[in-house]
């Protein structure tokens, strides 16, 4: 076996393919770093089991330095690789950067290698037409290219956030017999779509092929497999693993916006994590209130009870796609441009949701930084002259209308977006929030990045964490913002903490360089190195390269102490709320209490070097 891998120079349209042996890299992780390393590149991959009978098995794992990181990074998109594997190639590499905005078009229609061409375009003007942002540029390079393909292709698109912040994504849709779908994915965290137009020049992808790989299709075999390690067919178990994802018969919704909020009750975060300070009962009542009878409700009569779901693009029983129309509800995107920004409406979220997404950002950095800035605004730290904007949130929940008052910050989203981007006032985050917001830091003589709850990491990385109010949010992982962390309600210890995010980013590598989405982890992170050792006799062998990537990427972890008054916050009343809340009897829970009770900022310290020994004790690499 071995990974091939196509390496394009944009500056010239120069191009060649090198082979590396299964001996070395299993995987597009593995080798997207090394690339990294070796070239600076930003790199497109599939796992080896892209094409097969498994499925989830065709995610695009992106790999490369991360400009709003500042580090490497690892997102991944579901679908994408499907359309890639046509292509008779494991990654694409991009190591040059042309010098005007261009469309890379890869194609390999029966020829004997894949097809490769540089075109300009003027980015800017096909961004602010026809569906505007990312979805004009997939239908401008469609029109462009797409003639050209006997197969349907697949479209990466970035837009006018990755040329003007570092928190730019990468979007992609299906295409299906010639109709580009509005299933929109994405590669949205560690900022590559601003790699991609920043470092290399290129604004959106096209690919696609005719090439047949002998992928594995056997499906007998994999329900021998399944049998022997569930006693349960591959389709039974793929069924039930995917449960949350799909439709969950207790809690009678479904997919991560159904899930997450039908359970979440006085776990509420809203007002840009105002809610910690509330009392459980005030957090339940807001829940109930805003929530459960009218957001999720909402969600449940026009999404689940129509039944509009969708896949990524690739054959998949989860179905995790939930739709409204041409909206795509997902829970963290729809977490922070919905209640972390005071928005508690389906057609508020709408609005600002797919503005944010045509625009190009990672859409949970994008939200949690809009969230600040109207936190900012009602605490009158800044003003809306400061911000580019017309108006102040509203905030107020004694008189809060939940369709008015959400679409009035809905509304502020979006203009502040167009701030963002245009630079109005003092807004200028090419540099990413966390530099920005030291240097008006000092102008103010206030830390405005102590409303901000985000994961810094060396000198100026930044991370808005996902969204669970968990210690483990918030842990000094080495790649934080995916979950290479534990995200458990319990209260955890820690050091074990670190321990179990350790082992926890372990298994989520297996998946990653493997190219399998996470929602199937429930039997993919167990069985596939059996599988592994079936087809190639490898299980050993790849387990230790798991380990020791995760070591080699954990011996360039910079994590600094939390540099926000709220992230000490979030972890403080975590804490409390698990003995007030729930109740739990445990004796390092007690201390942890007494320390913060004590000195806070101190505790915080503690217990955050404490989780990272904890991280650095099980990264070690052995030989």
């Amino acid at each position: 076996m071995n990974q091939k891998v196509l390496l394009v120079d944009p500056a010239t349209g120069f191009y060649k393919t090198r082979k590396y042996g299964f001996d070395r890299y299993f995987g597009p992780v593995e080798l997207g770093i090394h690339l990294t390393d070796k070239y600076r590149s930003l790199n497109f991959g599939v796992g080896i089991f892209a094409g097969s009978v498994f499925p989830g098995s065709n995610r695009m794992v992106v790999t490369g330095f991360s400009p709003c990181w500042q580090g490497y990074y690892i997102s991944s998109m579901g679908g994408a690789g499907l359309v890639f594997d046509n292509l008779g190639i494991n990654m694409l590499s991009l190591v040059g950067k042309t010098p005007v905005l261009s469309v890379l078009y890869l194609n390999r229609d029966h020829k004997e290698e894949v097809e490769v061409e540089v075109v300009p375009i003027d980015a800017a003007a096909v961004w602010g037409s026809g569906r505007k942002g990312v979805y004009a540029l997939t239908d401008k390079v469609y029109e462009m290219f797409g003639d050209r393909y006997e197969k349907d292709p697949r479209i990466l698109v970035a837009g006018p956030a990755a040329m003007h912040t570092d928190m730019g994504g990468i979007m992609s849709v299906p295409i299906q017999k010639k109709k580009i779908s509005y299933v929109d994915t994405w590669a949205g965290r560690g900022g590559f779509g601003s790699a991609m137009v920043q470092d290399h020049g290129i604004v959106a992808i096209i690919y696609g092929g005719t090439e047949v790989n002998e992928d594995f299709r056997d499906r007998k075999v994999a329900d021998e497999w399944f049998q022997n390690k569930y006693h349960m067919q591959f389709k039974q178990k793929t069924l039930e693993a995917t449960t949350k994802y799909r439709y969950d018969e207790k809690l009678q919704t479904g997919g991560t916006f159904g899930v997450n909020y039908a359970t979440m009750s006085g776990r509420i975060m809203a007002f840009n994590y105002r809610t910690l300070y509330q009392t459980e009962e005030e957090r339940t009542a807001l829940h109930q209130n805003f929530v459960v009878t009218h957001y999720l409700k909402q969600f449940n009569d026009e999404t689940i009870a129509a039944r509009q779901q969708a896949t990524c693009g690739e054959p998949c029983m989860a179905v995790c796609k939930k739709m409204n129309g041409i909206y795509k509800k997902d829970y963290e995107p729809y977490q922070t441009m919905g209640p972390l920004c005071g928005i508690f409406d389906q057609r508020a979220a709408e609005k600002l949701n797919h503005h944010c997404d045509a625009m190009g950002f990672d859409a949970i950095s994008g939200g949690g930084v809009l969230a600040w800035l109207m936190d900012l605004l009602d605490e009158k730290l800044l003003t809306p002259d400061e911000l580019g904007v017309s108006r102040l949130p509203r905030w107020n929940l004694n008189n809060f209308d939940i369709v008015a008052d959400s679409m009035h910050n809905a509304e502020l989203g979006c203009e502040m977006i167009d701030a963002i981007l245009e630079r109005r006032g003092i807004l200028d985050f090419r540099e990413g929030v966390r530099k920005w917001s030291r240097i008006h830091s000092r102008a103010k003589g206030t830390a405005l990045h102590d409303r901000l709850v985000y994961i810094a990491f060396s000198r100026r990385g930044w991370m808005v964490p996902n969204q669970y109010w968990v210690a483990g949010a918030l842990a000094p992982m080495t790649i934080m913002g995916k979950y290479y962390m534990i995200y458990s309600f319990d209260f955890i210890p820690p050091r074990t903490l670190g321990r179990m995010c350790a082992e926890r980013m372990k298994k989520e590598l297996i998946l990653d360089n493997l190219g399998i989405c996470r929602f199937h982890r429930g039997w993919a992170e167990d069985l596939l190195p059996d599988v592994l050792d079936s087809l190639f006799d490898c299980k050993e062998r790849f387990l230790r390269a798991i380990h020791v990537l995760a070591s080699r990427l954990n011996s360039r972890n910079s994590p600094i102490f939390w540099e926000s008054e709220r992230n000490i916050d979030f972890l403080h009343t975590f804490l409390k709320r698990k003995k007030d809340v729930d109740g739990e009897d445990h004796p390092e829970l007690e201390f942890w209490l007494e320390r913060f009770d004590r000195d806070r900022v101190e505790a915080a310290r503690d217990f955050w070097y404490e989780t990272l020994k904890g991280i650095d004790e099980s990264l070690r690499e052995f030989f």
